[in-house]
C-alpha cells in the first residue's frame, strides 16, 4: 500500500486529516532523535502535535504544562478543528482565568499515542507506508512524559513553572515530578490516583473487548479495509462514560424520564433518557477519535503504578522532591475516589515534601474537573497564585 492510499483509507478515521496533517504546531523528532520507550524497542522518527497559549518571559520562567485526559486533546483553550467546539477547558485557561495567559506560558501536546497529530497507530509507518495499527509499540504514561519532556526542551525551556492535568493528565502529572524533579517547580495532579486500580482496569478491559469484538477491527487493520468499528467503540465509549459521571448525578440529570415518548415502547430502543445521552455520547465519540488509540490510551492509564519502580513504597518516588504540590479530588468520583488522591498526599508528606490538598463538594462525580465547579477555580487559582509569588514572577 502506498502513502497516498493508506491517507486516503486514513479520511475515514478520527479528526480526518488532522491525523497526519494537524492544523496545529508540529514537532518533529527525526531519525537521530529516538524515544526509548519501555517497552524496550526506540521510536523514531515521530512527532508531537501541540498548541501553546500566552507569551513565554525572557527568563523563561512562566511556564506551565497542561496534560490532557485519556480522550481529550491539545486543543485546551482554543477551538478544536474536528468537533468545532471550543476548548476542553476554556473555562480556566485563559486572560484572567485560573490560568492566567496574560501571565503564564500555556503548552499543551496530544500525547504520544493520540490521534490528532502526535504520533499513534493511526499515523503512518514511513517504513512501510501503511498506518501503524498495533505495529506500534504499547505506549506508557512514562513514554508520553519522555516525548514532552523533549518537546519543551525543543521549545528551549529548562524548568517548567507547573505541570496541572485531572484523570490521566494527572498521572502525567505525577510521573513528571518522578522523573524531572528538578524540572518542575509546582505540580496540580487533579482527580488522580498513583496507579490504575483493579476496577478501572476492568472497565477498560470491557471497553477494548468491545472494540476488538467489532468485526469491522479486522485485528487493527480496518484502515486497509476501508473499515471502522465504530460500533465497538461506541460501546466502550458508552461503559467510560458512565464511570465519568455519578448515581447522583445522572438521577438529577435524567431519572427514570422517559424520551421523546409517554408510555414504555416493549422493545430495545431507547425508551429512557439515559439510554438516548449514552447512545449520543457514544456515536458523537466515534467521529473524532480513533479506536486503536482508545486501545493504546486505555492500556497506558491501566500499566501506570509509580511505586511499582520503587519497591512499592511511594514515598520513595518522592524521595527528595522539591516540587510544590496540590492535589485536587471531587467528593463524588468514584473513579478515582478521594482515598485514592489522599494515598499521594501521605506518601508526599512521608517524603517530606511541600503539599497541599483540597476535596471539593460535588454531586458531578469525576468529570467535574472538566466543568464550571467555582470551588475547584478557587482552588487552581490559589494554589497557582501562590507558587507564582514563591517563583518570583511579577503579577
Amino acid at each position: 500500500m502506498t502513502v497516498d492510499i493508506a491517507r486516503e483509507n486514513l479520511e475515514i478515521g478520527a479528526g480526518s486529516r488532522e491525523v497526519y496533517e494537524p492544523s496545529s504546531p508540529v514537532a518533529q523528532f527525526g531519525p537521530d532523535e529516538p524515544l526509548h520507550l519501555d517497552a524496550g524497542v526506540d521510536l523514531a522518527p515521530f512527532q508531537l502535535a501541540y498548541n501553546t497559549y500566552g507569551t513565554l518571559n525572557a527568563s523563561k520562567t512562566n511556564a506551565i504544562l497542561v496534560c490532557h485526559a485519556l480522550t481529550g486533546d491539545h486543543y485546551a483553550a482554543s477551538q478544536s478543528p474536528v468537533t468545532g467546539k471550543p476548548g476542553w477547558w476554556s473555562s480556566i485557561i485563559g486572560p484572567g482565568k485560573p490560568i492566567d495567559t496574560d501571565r503564564y506560558f500555556v503548552i499543551c501536546s496530544n500525547v504520544l499515542g493520540g490521534c490528532l497529530g502526535s504520533t499513534g497507530p493511526a499515523s503512518i509507518n514511513p517504513k512501510t507506508g501503511e498506518p501503524y495499527g498495533l505495529t506500534l509499540p504499547v505506549i506508557t504514561i512514562r513514554d508520553m512524559v519522555r516525548a514532552q519532556a523533549m518537546l519543551v526542551e525543543k521549545l528551549g525551556i529548562d524548568t517548567l513553572f507547573a505541570v496541572i492535568g485531572g484523570s490521566m493528565g494527572g498521572m502525567q502529572v505525577l510521573q513528571w515530578t518522578v522523573s524531572y524533579p528538578n524540572k518542575v517547580f509546582a505540580a496540580l495532579p487533579i482527580a488522580t490516583g498513583a496507579r490504575h486500580c483493579a476496577q478501572n482496569i476492568a472497565f477498560h478491559e470491557v471497553g477494548r473487548q468491545a472494540v476488538m469484538a467489532d468485526p469491522d477491527w479486522h485485528g487493527g487493520r480496518y484502515f486497509a479495509h476501508g473499515k471502522r468499528p465504530v460500533k465497538g467503540l461506541a460501546v466502550a465509549r458508552m461503559t467510560a462514560h458512565v464511570t465519568y459521571l455519578s448515581e447522583m448525578a445522572l438521577h438529577r440529570k435524567f431519572g427514570r424520564n422517559l424520551q421523546d415518548r409517554e408510555t414504555l415502547g416493549f422493545g430495545f430502543e431507547a425508551d429512557f433518557q439515559i439510554e438516548s445521552y449514552l447512545r449520543h455520547q457514544g456515536m458523537t465519540f466515534v467521529d473524532r477519535f480513533d479506536a486503536n488509540s482508545y486501545l493504546y490510551m486505555t492500556r497506558a492509564m491501566d500499566y501506570f503504578d509509580i511505586a511499582a519502580d520503587y519497591g512499592g513504597s511511594l514515598a520513595r518516588a518522592f524521595r527528595g522532591s522539591q516540587t510544590r504540590f496540590c492535589l485536587v479530588s471531587f467528593s463524588s468520583d468514584w473513579l478515582f475516589p478521594t482515598e485514592e488522591n489522599r494515598a499521594v498526599v501521605h506518601a508526599l508528606n512521608a517524603a517530606a515534601a511541600s503539599v497541599s490538598f483540597v476535596e471539593i463538594e460535588t454531586d458531578r462525580g469525576h468529570d467535574a474537573f472538566l466543568l464550571e465547579e467555582p470551588h475547584f477555580f478557587d482552588a487552581i487559582n490559589g494554589f497557582v497564585s501562590s507558587a507564582a509569588r514563591a517563583r518570583g514572577l511579577s503579577s
